[in-house]
């Protein structure tokens, strides 16, 4: 099915996952790769671009971050508040409403993330813009879907866990990722593909397939 990931289809998308128990997209636990990965991390400001319901900006909040989580829906907005709130985390975590295709942070943060983000605009774009909030020896983390030909991307707090399918032009691969990156200013740390299973609405088994960038912007 067609679509533009502009702000109504979120609003419906996020309004349809109406449920909010394990499983559900309200509900997912934090994505596995962020502890991985920015657990050896030193604690500072993060932008979460793209939160949801805010699994992972919640996490890092527990952690001692200070959070600014972005999203175009006010569904999934209030569901992360929600989440928030219950989690004693709020106090950490600053909720935006935001097309992060046309919205700019008035500061730069030592870590920025996104977890199966979907903008309106191209994919790789998407990363290109939000790489540019990173702080110099700050960290970058996007974790994305995987496009291979023998594969069709998807992950339950996606589109596709409605029926959607991601189309080619929002996955990547990792290769393709770091190739948009100047060795001049970034040091890649992790580019990794990966597949897993997650339990999803039902109880039925959904296959991700995975890509995780980590990359530390120089400071020189």
């Amino acid at each position: 099915m067609a679509h533009g990931f502009d702000k109504d289809f979120w609003e419906r998308h996020w309004q349809e996952g109406r449920a909010e128990g394990p499983g559900s997209m309200g509900g997912n636990p934090p994505n596995p790769y962020l502890a991985r990965e920015v657990s050896g991390l030193t604690p500072g400001t993060a932008l979460d671009a793209g939160c949801g319901a805010g699994a992972e900006a919640i996490w890092l909040a527990s952690h001692g971050w200070d959070v600014t989580a972005a999203d175009i829906s006010s569904e999934a907005l209030a569901r992360a508040a929600r989440r928030a709130a219950a989690s004693g985390a709020s106090e950490r975590v600053r909720w935006v409403e935001a097309d992060l295709g046309v919205w700019n942070p008035d500061t730069r943060f030592d870590l920025v993330m996104t977890h199966y983000a979907h903008p309106a605009m191209p994919q790789l774009d998407f990363y290109d813009r939000i790489a540019g909030w990173v702080a110099p020896g700050g960290t970058l983390l996007i974790v994305g879907h995987l496009h291979t030909p023998e594969s069709t991307p998807h992950a339950p707090d996606s589109a596709a866990e409605h029926g959607h399918h991601p189309p080619a032009e929002a996955s990547v691969t990792s290769a393709a990722v770091t190739a948009r990156m100047d060795g001049a200013e970034w040091e890649i740390v992790t580019a990794e593909e990966h597949r897993r299973t997650l339990t999803g609405g039902g109880g039925r088994a959904v296959p991700l397939h995975d890509v995780v960038v980590r990359a530390t912007r120089r400071r020189g």
